[in-house]
């Protein structure tokens, strides 16, 4: 009979988890493999520990919650194209984006986001491996949207239901409306802009601001990063709208920031749990493996069909 042991991730918060017990050989047991679904349903988040740190480990705890997806963007780095669908590299490098928040420069630093926001279909979730620790930073934050919409004042709460949100794939800071730190300053912009430029004038995808889970908890899920607006309404107007719902949920989001240690992967509900990476010391390498996991929830879809459908 094989095991794992399940712990709370921080006793303060009401989402995450943190396992132990998880090998290859626990994984082959569907027992096990039942409760690690039902765990990251439930949790939203989890930290497996002292896990074997081999890609063909992560893609097989991947493989739990779903089959693989291939990134929708071919030009993204990937660990192995050929045998490892999916599975990308995010990597500091000379090219690498810098910023400073409050007098002090990180390099891999991302705004609160969900993965594939600026894609009509969605990944359902993701498992992080750290190859490469930063010292000086380096940790990833997550943020659950069940908490924020239910502890977000109730009428801004009510401008974000039933708003649709508008996403690409240009995703320049400075070309963000909203949601970036006080004392932001973008240092070094990414010297390889070209699919941000390729992407300016782009197409949208559209997510609702706001969705209702099988269970019947609605999650808060919308993000600065990549957002161009409001379906039917790209306005200055449509933009305050946004910043205000999302000053708000980033008032009441109860934060896990995950400080990463050797043999950590963790696993994630990108439908529900927001991320964002807080950077790290522009002076150190810092690479980190994903794994892009297939699902059927919450999906959004492109603006041109529904402007379609109405014209039919």
């Amino acid at each position: 009979m094989t095991a794992i042991n399940v712990q709370p991730l921080d006793g303060g918060l009401a989402f995450g988890a943190q396992v132990t017990g998880v090998t290859s050989e626990t994984l082959d047991d569907e027992n096990v493999r039942a409760k690690l679904r039902s765990l990251l349903d439930d949790r939203g988040v989890f930290v497996c520990r002292d896990v074997e740190q081999t890609p063909q480990m992560q893609v097989k705890l991947s493989q739990v919650f779903g089959p693989l997806k291939e990134h929708p963007v071919y030009s993204v780095a990937r660990a192995d194209r050929d045998n490892l669908p999916g599975v990308i590299v995010i990597a500091s490098g000379p090219d690498s984006c810098i910023v400073e928040i409050d007098g002090k420069r990180l390099v891999t630093w991302q705004p609160w986001h969900f993965d594939h926001a600026y894609n009509d279909e969605m990944m359902y979730a993701a498992v992080l491996r750290s190859i490469k620790i930063a010292k000086d930073g380096g940790r990833t934050a997550f943020a659950d949207g069940i908490q924020i919409y239910n502890d977000m004042d109730p009428a801004i709460r009510a401008k974000a239901e039933g708003l649709n949100v508008l996403y690409n794939l240009d995703l320049r800071y400075d070309r963000q409306r909203f949601g970036l730190p006080k004392n932001f300053k973008l240092i070094q912009p990414h010297l390889n802009n070209t699919l941000s430029q390729d992407n300016e004038n782009g197409r949208c995808s559209v997510h609702p601001a706001v969705w209702t889970r099988p269970s019947g908890e609605k999650v808060f899920h919308m993000c600065p990063y990549g957002c161009r607006g409001i379906e039917g309404d790209r306005s200055d107007a449509a933009f305050a709208l946004l910043a205000e719902i999302w000053a708000e949920a980033e008032r009441v989001m109860k934060v896990y920031y995950h400080q990463w240690e050797q043999g950590d992967m963790v696993i994630w509900d990108n439908t529900r749990v927001l991320h964002e990476a807080t950077g790290s010391n522009p002076d150190e390498s810092r690479e980190i493996h994903r794994t892009t996991i297939k699902g059927d929830l919450c999906h959004g879809w492109w603006e041109e069909q529904a402007l379609a459908g109405a014209l039919a």
